[in-house]
């Protein structure tokens, strides 16, 4: 089963995405694509125990502009799908 992470877009700081195969407990994170270093915040656990859906979150201000992506991690941390890049301003 491949998960999958779709960016969906940006605006007013809130990213929109939506996922699949994805189970709970899972977490979205934010990653700063110049160097590939997750953020500590914003962290989403996914609650729903239905494998798709979708997310919105909200940037914090200490999210500086430049490139990123979302990275989905498995309850043990593991990388299982990346998003595409999008650009915060």
């Amino acid at each position: 089963m491949n998960s999958v992470i779709i960016y969906d877009g940006i605006e007013n700081r809130i990213v929109s995405a939506t996922y699949r195969n994805l189970m709970i407990g899972a977490k979205v994170v934010l990653v700063d694509k110049a160097s590939d270093r997750q953020l500590p915040d914003p962290v989403t656990t996914i609650a729903s125990p239905v494998p798709t859906g979708s997310l919105r979150i909200k940037l914090p201000a200490t999210v500086q502009p430049g490139d990123y992506y979302l990275k989905a991690l498995n309850g043990h941390g593991a990388s299982v799908a990346l998003s595409a890049e999008f650009h915060v301003s």
